[in-house]
């Protein structure tokens, strides 16, 4: 196999909990098991019993949508 494919998330169609790492989203597996179920994260995609991935193209529109909030959410309020 590739290494350089397969160290790439952008050349990937599934991502797995590596590839989530690389584009910095860091939260702990529960973290990701809770989001998913709220509908607040892309769900994971089941391979196989023990293997699961995530859609790379919903993880990017996730990622997209947070970028988008921060043009209306604010840490604190200016002075």
């Amino acid at each position: 196999m590739d290494n350089t494919k397969a160290n790439n998330p952008a050349k990937l169609l599934f991502l797995r909990r590596d590839d989530l790492k690389a584009l910095g989203i860091w939260q702990s597996n529960s973290t990701l098991l809770r989001l998913e179920a709220a509908g607040k994260f892309p769900r994971r995609v089941r391979l196989a019993s023990a293997s699961v991935c995530w859609d790379r193209a919903e993880i990017m529109a996730w990622i997209d949508a947070r970028k988008a909030e921060r043009a209306n959410w604010h840490y604190a309020d200016p002075f």
